[in-house]
């Protein structure tokens, strides 16, 4: 690359005090070429990018007939005080969210580092130094003394606008980094929130299977006692210790499922494992499920809320000044520098030398550098555009998809409880002819374990129905109240 610079000193001086004497010159270089490079300039047309088509309404069927309460309270309405302070003590401990909180930090340093550029610098330095040959004086009055000191200035001029696109960038991607911030809040309060649901029904699901095996070990001993007195075959009597034993092994892989989502808690939230045991020991046993959601007619509005739609969304702006700062490097650069500087020494005395002058930096030839960094900016802008319309609809897919999944799990808890309660009843009566050996053990087996499966399939199906509420919740861009660690101005949008 080639670059021509002219630089126009103005005035230059020297004073020497110990000479008593003053030289002033003045020089100037026509640049006749400058108005001709800034008339040939042209103002950069703004991008705008093309929104994506979306529906104007929800395909699917909305829960409770869309008629609900805004997204603040959200958590709240699962009326669990467990869950809300797990919420809160992930908010303060999350590494990702402290980690986000960090990134906003760093890119508003990087406004103020890109707003530097609108304002002059400056830079000053002095020395004293002290010297002479073996024998001399030291001592006397300016002997073997010398001082200097000075002060360096510059200022280059946003002519055509890069410094104030450069701070524009900046300015939408910091933004970007709130919006980023809200997105880790939503996506963790998600994920501990799905484990505590899981959680729930585990501990459900274990007390089943404890439940189950209490239950066999007295249908073992009654078979025991029903053998040994010969009205029972052996047979029968493995086969109870066989199913015994069946349950005992699901009781075991269950409890250990239980402590994983224990674990999986502890980590999310950043706190002790056993505060967090007291926490969930102190909490309902109930699968939780909010009583309200906000869904509207309109998939738009859930779009504006969403957090990471509203980042894509920032990055598009910046990557639009990100080409308006790269074109205007085509163009040529003025900057303004000047010096002062006081020197004084015992020999020569003191002077005062300055000088003040622009310059002009004027690009010619450098291989298309410059107007590659304008292509690769605007192919930026072109990917950060397709990650916009990719994410508004994934955003929308993902909203009607759990619309179906949350529907179809409330359809199907109804149809669920019915067939828990009749292959109970259905288990009991069973149970009753076999105790009065109007049944076989194998009638028995039978009619337990279909018993078993339907309060299993059940407990599922509302542990599912939470965890769909939950997704339908992280997909409309919900969020809880902001702590009062972070800042007042990262609370837009939180709900």
């Amino acid at each position: 690359m080639t670059d021509i610079n002219i630089a126009i000193p103005i005035v230059q001086a020297t004073a020497s005090r110990a000479a008593s004497h003053m030289r002033v010159s003045f020089s100037s270089i026509a640049i006749v070429t400058v108005p001709v490079l800034l008339s040939g300039c042209t103002a950069l047309v703004d991008l705008k990018p093309s929104s994506p088509v979306v529906s104007s309404y929800w395909h699917e069927t909305l829960p409770h007939w869309g008629r609900s309460a805004d997204l603040v309270d959200w958590w709240a309405s699962f009326k669990d005080p467990s869950l809300a302070q797990l919420l809160d003590i992930a908010e303060l401990g999350n590494p990702t969210i402290q980690e986000a909180v960090a990134n906003i930090d760093k890119a508003r340093a990087s406004i103020d580092t890109a707003r530097a550029g609108l304002f002059p610098s400056f830079a000053g330095s002095a020395s004293v130094t002290r010297g002479g040959n073996k024998g001399d004086d030291l001592n006397r009055a300016g002997a073997g003394i010398s001082k200097s000191g000075g002060l360096d200035a510059s200022w280059e001029l946003d002519l055509f606008g890069k410094t104030k696109k450069q701070t524009q960038a900046a300015i939408a991607r910091a933004q970007g980094k709130v919006w980023s911030w809200h997105d880790a809040r939503v996506s963790v309060a998600a994920e501990l929130g799905d484990y505590y649901v899981q959680y729930r029904a585990c501990r459900q699901l274990e007390q089943l299977y404890r439940d189950e095996l209490a239950s066999q070990k007295e249908t073992i001993r009654a078979t025991e006692r029903s053998a040994e007195s010969g009205f029972t075959s052996a047979a029968d009597l493995a086969l109870s210790r066989a199913s015994a034993a069946t349950s005992s092994s699901s009781l075991t892989s269950q409890h250990g499922a239980c402590e994983i989502l224990v674990k999986s808690m502890v980590q999310l939230t950043a706190a002790d494992e056993v505060s967090i045991r007291k926490l969930l020991d102190r909490g309902t046993r109930r699968i939780p499920q909010p009583s309200v959601v906000r869904i509207t007619s309109v998939p738009a509005e859930a779009l504006r809320q969403r957090p990471d739609i509203n980042a894509l969304e920032a990055e598009v702006a910046a990557t639009i000044s990100d080409v308006g700062a790269a074109k205007a490097d085509l163009y040529p650069s003025l900057s303004l520098s000047g010096s002062i500087s006081i020197s004084e020494a015992t020999v020569t005395g003191r002077s005062i030398p300055w000088s003040f002058g622009p310059a002009l930096s004027i690009p010619i030839f450098d291989g298309g550098t410059r107007r590659a960094a304008v292509r690769s900016a605007v192919a930026d802008y072109d990917i950060a555009v397709a990650s916009y319309k990719s994410g508004v609809l994934q955003a929308v897919s993902d909203v009607e998809t759990a619309l179906v999944n949350v529907n179809t799990a409330l359809k199907r808890i109804n149809d669920a409880k019915i067939a828990a309660d009749n292959y109970q009843s259905y288990f009991r009566s069973i149970d009753e002819k076999w105790k009065s050996g109007g049944a076989s053990i194998l009638d028995r087996e039978e009619a337990r374990r279909s018993a078993q499966s339907a309060a299993i399939t059940l407990i599922e199906i509302r542990r599912d129905a939470g965890r769909y509420w939950i997704a339908l919740y992280k997909s409309l861009g919900g969020g809880w109240s902001a702590t009062a660690g972070a800042s007042n101005t990262l609370t837009t949008g939180t709900h």
